[in-house]
């Protein structure tokens, strides 16, 4: 049995697409399939056929901005087949198939698709609050539709003749977590000759939202200036690749730390929930009336192609040392990876 079913029907109730969950895993090597079923209505198609597509497009402005043909929409990736009538043989149904087609009866038409392990996972850039239609990003769309050819530019399919649901391709967390990065700098100081050292390190390279993230400060001082504060950041750092050559960092957590005693260990976890008003920052893909996280970090494979992944995003931690004098000693700069790990909606940062 099915705890949720995700069901869109087309506007003249003809054709009905129904999917038994919206977030597909990229494992790395493998990605999870898209199953899903289709419900068609004969009686009203006149001789047209009933088609659908998986799509992976990069959106940089709203449909309602789409004037004289020109679209802010890119597919990047588009498959799709035919349903009704069935051609070919099909292959042998998953599981979810088989429950979703008990709740379509006969009429019931099931598809599937393998996603290519090259596409990016989906995320976009957090809107204004005031902005409006859907925000700039990568997203995954199913949708079926009703239609003499599958793709014909001089064909136009209605709206009512359209039913789609936009899914999620989510980033695994590898089970094997390499060592935490760690970055160390010397500075000297005016009318002294001995430096200040900094020294800082995180324990491993990948942390869940929601986790603590213990950054640890070793100070060697050998001046006679005072260390006043210690702050730390931890800034997201997103590239967009497609219209664009666009590179910015965003910061997602700050804070100084005035009260220092030893060991020089201090916690932070940056969450989206802090960042709320923060436009263009990059999250995880939002599904309708569901929250979301911080953007995952993109994994490149060797071989990869980068352009491939329309937005990339990365992490950085900041320790800096404010000093009596008024100094400000820097330059950690420490990368931590961001990985979304099913099914629980944790993401690390």
């Amino acid at each position: 049995s099915l705890c949720r079913v995700y069901k869109k029907t087309s506007g003249n109730e003809s054709i009905a697409l129904y999917l038994g969950k919206r977030d597909f895993v990229d494992h790395v090597e493998s990605v999870d399939v898209v199953d899903g079923v289709i419900k068609v209505d004969p009686a009203e198609l006149d001789g047209r056929k009933v088609w659908v597509y998986l799509a992976c497009a990069f959106r940089y402005g709203s449909d309602d901005l789409d004037v004289i043909g020109l679209s802010f929409r890119k597919d990047i990736w588009v498959k799709r087949v035919q349903i009704y009538p069935v051609v070919g043989t099909k292959p042998a149904n998953t599981p979810m198939q088989e429950a979703l087609l008990k709740k379509c009866g006969d009429q019931g038409h099931p598809f599937t698709f393998t996603i290519d392990t090259n596409l990016p996972c989906s995320v976009g850039l957090q809107p204004a609050p005031e902005d409006a239609g859907k925000s700039c990003g990568v997203d995954y769309e199913v949708k079926a539709y009703i239609a003499k050819e599958a793709d014909d530019p001089d064909e136009k399919i209605s709206k009512k003749d359209t039913c789609r649901l936009i899914i999620r391709k989510i980033q695994f967390a590898p089970g094997k977590v390499g060592a935490g990065p760690k970055a160390d700098i010397s500075k000297n100081f005016m009318m002294s000759d001995k430096p200040v050292h900094l020294e800082a390190s995180i324990e491993k390279e990948l942390y869940f939202h929601g986790d603590p993230i213990p950054v640890n400060v070793k100070i060697n001082n050998e001046t006679t200036k005072v260390v006043k504060k210690i702050k730390i950041t931890v800034e997201q750092t997103t590239e967009v690749l497609l219209y664009q050559s666009d590179k910015y960092s965003k910061t997602v957590f700050t804070e100084e730390f005035s009260k220092i005693t030893k060991p020089y260990t201090f916690t932070v976890i940056p969450l989206l929930s802090n960042n709320k008003e923060k436009r263009g920052l990059a999250v995880d893909g939002r599904l309708k009336d569901e929250d979301t996280n911080l953007a995952s970090t993109t994994i490149i494979r060797p071989g990869m192609d980068k352009g491939m992944q329309g937005i990339m995003v990365s992490y950085k931690i900041k320790v800096n040392l404010l000093v009596s004098s008024g100094g400000l000693l820097g330059g950690l700069t420490a990368h931590c990876r961001a990985i979304h790990l099913p099914p629980s909606p944790h993401v690390s940062a």
